[in-house]
């Protein structure tokens, strides 16, 4: 499609959700098939990932226009630490200069940076670059921007447990008044509303051991373009998609 087809197409789907009513509150992207991406064109899987940064940006830009309030982005799960020693290298690597080319421009648009996740796996190195991003972009107030790394979702659950049971042991909490509040309140995303929307790339349909407990009653929207070729006409696409569904929570109108 010409480039100004294109933009063409962005700002008319902009126009129509933002007239629409409200857009997601929180928006969830499970960012699939940048090895494909990469094997489709002979490359390393590396070049793949390099690619999925401007898919990033588009993505983070594309949410804060729409006055999206929290974007989570799947990032580096605690399975992946088991991908060949170069692959983690180079996605480390990846995340710090990521985050050091983008948070001059994340700072002028009022975001914010937060992490879920095991954040003691990651290297010393990545965990300064995080810090040192939080610290330059304390004080933003119109996008939270969440990275979810080294993270797990049956590991978010066992962790949340640890925490419940070690108050229960020392008395701090009934064991009895244990309650949904009790458990959400011990998650990584204390504090964060449940994804209202979560896209995934690549046409996988599977949950890939994300938010299994905040995405109970989340809408999903899955496509086959993978991550590199995700467009803000594809976040678009999902967002007005999510406009047009009645969300019931189990629950009869």
């Amino acid at each position: 499609m010409p480039e100004t087809k294109r933009l063409e197409k962005e700002e008319q789907l902009k126009r129509e959700i933002l007239e629409s009513g409200p857009v997601p509150q929180h928006v969830a992207v499970i960012m699939d098939g940048n090895g494909r991406w990469a094997k489709k064109r002979g490359r390393l899987r590396v070049f793949g990932h390099l690619a999925g940064r401007k898919s990033v940006r588009r993505t983070v830009v594309g949410c804060r226009e729409l006055g999206v309030k929290v974007l989570t982005l799947y990032t580096f799960s605690v399975e992946n630490w088991h991908r060949p020693a170069t692959e983690v290298s180079a996605l480390m690597r990846l995340l710090q200069q990521t985050l050091r080319e983008q948070r001059e421009e994340m700072r002028e648009n009022g975001i914010t940076l937060h992490t879920i996740g095991r954040y003691d796996d990651l290297p010393n190195s990545v965990r300064r670059t995080i810090e040192e991003t939080q610290e330059y972009l304390k004080g933003g107030s119109d996008m939270k921007l969440i990275l979810a790394l080294s993270y797990g979702g049956r590991a978010e659950l066992v962790d949340a447990m640890r925490g419940v049971a070690a108050k229960a042991k020392s008395g701090e909490l009934d064991p009895d008044r244990i309650d949904e509040t009790t458990i959400k309140n011990h998650l990584y995303t204390a504090g964060l509303p449940d994804p209202d929307l979560v896209i995934r790339t690549s046409g996988e349909e599977r949950i890939s051991n994300f938010l299994l407990w905040q995405t109970a009653y989340s809408e999903w929207w899955v496509n086959e373009v993978l991550w590199p070729d995700f467009s803000k006409e594809h976040l678009f696409t999902a967002v007005r998609d999510f406009q047009k569904r009645e969300r019931r929570f189990g629950r009869v109108r």
